[in-house]
């Protein structure tokens, strides 16, 4: 991924709010479309536990901005069906495969630098840290959402919790270490600022420099 964009993530966060059709009210989606785009990634890869929904639709609006892939991987066939058919329109914006997540993640889209995981899916620590080993060193991100009240035991992945939603985990592989093993953990506070006249919240992050950690498979 390059540098990041500040006007591809404004379009995207936009996007994904029109695609879910909920006007001004923004929900974790639409946060996680935005830090796709901004960060321009080219082949984003969503494990989802059920069907595919608001998640899934904003990586399209990431897509979008980026000119980047979304897929889909399901455990099975009539999952993939229903998540096509739940995204409506959009089902044709994203590849849906059928297969084992942790192999996929390892195998076929090994490099992938956007890797979104649902933390209700089986087996989920151990896909988690799979998308460590198989993405891109390039700064990629590796995001968990539905973490809920299961983020004390997720800390050993060094990932920084963010309480939006049901709870977000954001990693990013360090570039400047050879192998995926390693990630870094960015010391970092978050801004919530409300805007007086319309209400929205706007949220920004203050990064300090950061420090290499290492996770095992």
């Amino acid at each position: 991924m390059s540098n990041w964009s500040p006007e591809n993530a404004k379009r995207a966060y936009l996007q994904a709010l029109k695609m879910a059709k909920r006007g001004k009210e923004p929900d974790v989606a639409e946060f996680i479309s935005a830090l796709a785009a901004g960060n321009n990634a080219q082949l984003m890869v969503v494990a989802g536990a059920g069907v595919a929904g608001s998640v899934t639709l904003a990586l399209a609006a990431a897509a979008h901005q980026t000119g980047g892939r979304v897929v889909c991987i399901c455990c099975g066939q009539i999952e993939s069906h229903a998540s096509r058919k739940a995204l409506g329109v959009y089902g044709d914006c994203v590849e849906f495969v059928v297969g084992d997540v942790k192999s996929l993640l390892l195998g076929d889209y090994k490099g992938a630098d956007f890797v979104l995981v649902d933390c209700d899916i089986t087996n989920a620590r151990e896909i988690f840290l799979a998308a460590f080993k198989g993405a891109n060193n390039d700064e990629a991100l590796v995001v968990g959402y539905n973490v809920k009240h299961r983020a004390s035991r997720w800390r050993q992945l060094r990932a920084s919790f963010l309480p939006i939603g049901e709870g977000l985990l954001v990693a990013k592989i360090d570039p400047n270490v050879k192998g995926n093993d390693k990630v870094v953990q960015r010391r970092s506070r978050w801004i919530v600022q409300v805007d007086n006249c319309t209400g929205e919240e706007h949220i920004f992050r203050v990064t300090s420099p950061h420090r290499k950690v290492q996770t095992e498979v």
